[in-house]
C-alpha cells in the first residue's frame, strides 16, 4: 500500500445529504470534589451545548486544541458517558428515549468506535480472532459464523488470517493493532464509526497506510465517519465537513474547502496559521495564538475565545455570539461574522 494517501473523498453532491445523526445542545459537566466529605467544589464544563448533524455517507472532522471537548464529545456520541443535557437522534429515532426511541443496544450495534490507544483498547488475553468475534457473539451470531466474520474482516484490513488470527495483541505492531481495532469496529456491520485520534500514535508511513485503509473501507462498506484529530492536515485530507471546537463549544462548522480556504472565526484562522510551512517565505516569526485556553471550570463570559482574540471588544464579553450563516453550510459563532452584533467589524470578516 502506498505511503502517500490517495484522495478517496467524494466530490460535491456525490453523497446523500440526509442526516444520519442529529445532536442537539449536548452537555457534559464533570463535578470537582474536595474536602474531607468529597463535596462538589466546582464543575468542569467539558461539553457545553454542542449541536451538529452528521449526514449519511460523509466524514465529519472535529478539530481543536487539547481540552476543547473533542474526545468527550465522541464518548457522548458512543454513549460511553451519559449526557447531562441535550439529546441525539439516529436515523430519525431518539437515542435511549422511552416510548418509541432507539434502545442503546441497537444504537451501539449501528455505531462503533476506534480509540487512540490501540493496545489499551484490546484484551491482552484474547487472540485477535476472538477479540473481533466477541461483539457478534454477544449480539446472537453463532460462534462459527462470528469466527468466519472475524477472518473476513482481518483480510479486509490487510492482515492475513492464517498468520494473525491466533496472535495476541503484544505480538503485533502499533499499526497492526489499529487495523485489528478497525476490524473489530466493523464486526457488527455498523453504519457510523467514531474515530478518536486513530492515527496519532503511528509513524507517518503507517499513518498514511491506515488512512488509505479507512478511505477504502468507507467506500466498500458504505460507512459514515466522525473523525477526531489534532492533525489539521489529516483532517483536511479525509473530511467532507469540519467542526471546530473551543472550550466545549462549536465555534465554526462548514465544508472542508470553506474552513481551510475561507476560515471565518479568529480561532480557526489561528489554528490553520500554526501549521508548519514548507516555503521559507511563508514561515511565521511570531506565534499565531498566544496564551493557554481558559480554565473550563470558570470559562469567560460571552465569547469564550475573547481572552485570546486580537479583535475582542466589549460586546464579546457581554454576550455569547450566535452562529452566523455564511452560506453553503458554513457557519461561525463570532460577532464579527454577524451583521448588527455591535462589533465594529460586524458583517465583515477580519483580514
Amino acid at each position: 500500500m502506498s505511503e502517500t494517501p490517495t484522495d478517496h473523498r467524494p466530490g460535491p453532491g456525490n453523497g446523500p445529504a440526509r442526516p444520519l445523526l442529529l445532536v442537539r445542545d449536548l452537555v457534559k459537566h464533570f463535578p470537582i470534589r474536595g474536602g474531607l466529605l468529597g463535596r462538589p467544589v466546582g464543575t468542569v464544563r467539558a461539553v457545553d451545548g454542542v449541536s451538529f448533524a452528521v449526514r449519511a455517507g460523509e466524514t465529519l472532522g472535529i478539530v481543536g486544541e487539547s481540552g476543547c471537548g473533542k474526545s468527550t464529545t465522541a464518548r457522548l456520541l458512543m454513549r460511553l458517558l451519559e449526557p447531562d443535557g441535550g439529546g441525539m437522534a439516529f436515523d430519525g429515532a431518539p437515542v435511549g428515549a422511552s416510548g418509541g426511541g432507539m434502545a442503546l443496544k441497537e444504537y451501539r450495534r449501528q455505531v462503533q468506535m476506534v480509540f487512540q490507544d490501540s493496545y489499551a483498547s484490546l484484551n491482552p488475553r484474547l487472540p485477535i480472532e476472538d477479540t473481533i468475534a466477541f461483539a457478534p457473539r454477544v449480539h446472537g451470531v453463532p460462534a462459527r459464523e462470528a469466527g468466519e466474520r472475524a477472518h473476513a474482516l482481518l483480510a479486509a484490513v490487510g492482515l492475513d488470517p492464517a498468520q494473525f488470527a491466533r496472535r495476541y495483541p503484544h505480538e503485533l505492531s502499533g499499526g497492526q493493532r489499529q487495523r485489528v481495532n478497525i476490524a473489530r469496529a466493523l464486526a457488527l456491520n455498523p453504519r457510523l464509526v467514531l474515530l478518536d485520534e486513530p492515527v496519532s500514535a503511528l509513524d507517518k508511513s503507517v499513518e498514511a497506510q491506515v488512512l488509505n485503509l479507512l478511505a477504502d473501507l468507507k467506500e466498500r462498506f458504505g460507512l459514515t465517519y466522525v473523525f477526531i484529530s489534532h492533525d489539521l492536515n489529516v483532517v483536511q485530507w479525509i473530511s467532507d465537513r469540519v467542526l471546530v471546537m473551543y472550550l466545549g463549544k462549536v465555534v465554526e462548522e462548514g465544508p472542508v474547502e470553506a474552513i481551510y480556504e475561507r476560515p471565518a472565526h479568529p480561532y480557526t484562522r489561528a489554528l490553520l496559521a500554526s501549521r508548519p510551512a514548507m516555503d521559507p517565505a511563508r514561515r511565521r516569526t511570531e506565534p499565531p495564538l498566544t496564551g493557554d485556553p481558559p480554565n473550563p471550570v470558570n470559562p469567560p463570559s460571552g465569547c469564550r475565545f475573547r481572552t485570546r482574540c486580537p479583535f475582542a471588544e466589549p460586546v464579546c464579553a457581554e454576550r455569547a455570539p450566535a452562529a452566523a450563516d455564511l452560506g453553503g453550510g458554513h457557519a461561525a459563532a463570532c460577532h464579527m461574522a454577524l451583521p448588527g452584533s455591535g462589533h465594529s467589524r460586524a458583517g465583515r470578516l477580519a483580514a
